[in-house]
């Protein structure tokens, strides 16, 4: 689909959103405000763009995260480490509700733009800060990356194979769930602030979402004093679940949550045998067993296209589902249904689709007004917005400030 930004529109309109974070989990946060219409203006280093801008594929030397991640983003220019700079940022205070950021802790401080300073200016400010570690601790000095949360989190120790390393993701889960987080704490704060009147401070610690996300680990660990154990594609808690090659050379996977659903699966696939073994009637036990059931299950989807698998398990009610990678994803009925890609045109690529907003609001549909822009696009217009004139602007811009 092809849209377009009504200024007035979106359930979040009238919101204005400072991004002056950089990587993955802060500007998405911005991002995820952004595509429900809240105006978020991004603010970059003059001489140090976000980083985010050249990581991973570009195509003509156009960066295609940016695209996304940058999308529904006024951009400006700023060094907060200079007079000018800082003024710019404390003119957008002013007029802002929240501040993203994700400096080291005492950085803004440094620069004499904490929250006493900020919220000197707006009392109404809320500032959210994300970091690795959080804003006290021994480690918040740290940098902080989402591969090190995805360590220290428990993740990497309970993901791969049972004889291999522990496991990290080829992307940026950790930043993506925290990135979740800080959306919902900032709207936890702007709630608090329509009874109080007054904002407030977010501390998100990136290692602290993804944490918990995982589970009873902590409870697991302090009333059993045991952890959970590298189990592959298979679970403890039930089987048949795993992957599974198809005859045409194509993958799925199964899930057998519920009981009434593994005795479906075992049913199409001609083992109904054993549905009547003691351990089938316990998930816990027929993990115990799974040797056995992946091998009646592979063995019929091996016999079997992927579209006659799902097409079997469908007319059955069992569980599957095709593993996709985004050529699949782009052809899938369901997300078209859902308008889940969205297509946009952007004037460095021509029409280009992403991923659009994560959910659908009854009386506000989320929109992608444009792609990501280049570094600075708007500073002109936004700090004359502000109430710079041309020539303090063009001031500003020879001593380094913007």
């Amino acid at each position: 689909m092809t849209v377009s930004r009504d200024p007035d529109a979106g359930a979040l309109a009238g919101l204005r959103v400072v991004d002056a974070a950089t990587l993955f989990a802060g500007p998405m946060a911005a991002m995820h405000l952004g595509d429900m219409g809240a105006e978020v203006i991004k603010v970059e280093h003059p001489g140090r763009p976000d980083p985010a801008r050249n990581h991973g594929v570009a195509k003509d030397g156009v960066n295609l995260w940016w695209k996304t991640l940058g999308r529904n983003k006024r951009t400006i220019t700023a060094d907060l480490g200079k007079p000018g700079g800082r003024e710019v940022f404390l003119k957008l205070a002013e007029r802002s509700d929240v501040i993203i950021e994700n400096f080291r802790p005492g950085t803004l401080e440094r620069w004499d733009l904490g929250y006493d300073e900020l919220s000197a200016r707006n009392p109404r400010l809320v500032l959210a800060r994300v970091t690795g570690f959080g804003q006290i601790g021994p480690y918040r000095r740290r940098p902080g990356f989402g591969t090190l949360a995805e360590a220290m989190s428990g993740f990497a120790a309970a993901t791969g194979e049972p004889d291999g390393p522990p496991t990290l993701p080829p992307f940026g889960l950790a930043d993506g769930i925290a990135s979740l987080a800080t959306a919902y704490a900032i709207m936890v704060a702007l709630s608090a602030r329509e009874r109080t009147g007054r904002g407030q401070v977010v501390d998100t610690a990136i290692v602290e979402p993804i944490l918990a996300m995982l589970g009873p680990q902590i409870t697991r660990w302090d009333q059993l004093r045991s952890v959970q154990p590298r189990t592959g594609n298979r679970s403890v808690n039930n089987a048949p679940r795993n992957t599974y090659r198809t005859g045409d050379g194509q993958w799925v996977a199964v899930s057998t949550s519920a009981q009434s659903i593994a005795e479906r699966v075992m049913r199409l696939v001609g083992r109904p045998d054993l549905i009547d073994e003691p351990w089938f009637a316990s998930g816990a036990e027929r993990a115990k067993h799974a040797d056995e059931l992946d091998e009646a299950v592979g063995a019929w989807i091996a016999r079997h296209t992927r579209d006659e698998v799902v097409a079997e398990f469908e007319a059955a009610q069992a569980a599957v589902a095709p593993i996709y990678d985004a050529a699949d994803i782009v052809e899938d009925p369901q997300f078209r249904a859902l308008g889940t890609i969205h297509e946009i045109e952007d004037p460095e690529l021509g029409p280009t689709l992403m991923q659009g907003p994560i959910f659908r609001l009854s009386g506000h549909d989320g929109v992608i007004a444009h792609a990501g822009r280049a570094h600075g696009a708007d500073t002109d217009e936004v700090l004359g917005e502000l109430g710079f004139a041309p020539s303090e602007v063009a001031r500003m811009r020879e001593e380094g400030a913007v």
